[in-house]
């Protein structure tokens, strides 16, 4: 059941984690998950790079790396004949800051918890 938000209280926080489902259902696959650790690395790399000793097809390693582009998480270039994958920063970032609300209200609620029964 989805929260109400409603509440005053709880508006400005859904509005501060709108877009950042999309970013979590990418990094929610273990394969993609696994691409963006490659990818934090640094440097651009090939699909050739990225499937080098995996059992996973370029092919699926493709559809992978479209679903983190879609997410803003990856981008990619075009060097001759060859498609070059690099990580984006800027988009994990803002997953971060959507976590850092998430924590900073439920430790409120915990601390209004804590009062209520120490009162």
């Amino acid at each position: 059941m989805a929260p109400d938000t409603s509440s005053p209280s709880l508006l400005p926080v859904a509005a501060s984690l709108d877009g950042s489902a999309m970013i979590f259902a990418a990094l929610g696959d273990e394969t993609r998950l696994r691409l963006v650790a490659i990818l934090c690395g640094g440097g651009a790399l090939s699909i050739t790079q990225l499937t080098l000793g995996t059992d996973i097809s370029r092919q699926a390693v493709t559809k992978h790396l479209q679903v983190l582009a879609q997410a803003g998480l990856v981008r990619d270039a075009k060097l001759g004949r060859e498609r070059l994958w690099a990580f984006e920063p800027g988009r994990l970032a803002e997953a971060r800051r959507s976590l850092e609300v998430i924590s900073q209200q439920w430790d409120q609620a915990l601390g209004q918890l804590q009062t209520f029964v120490e009162s």
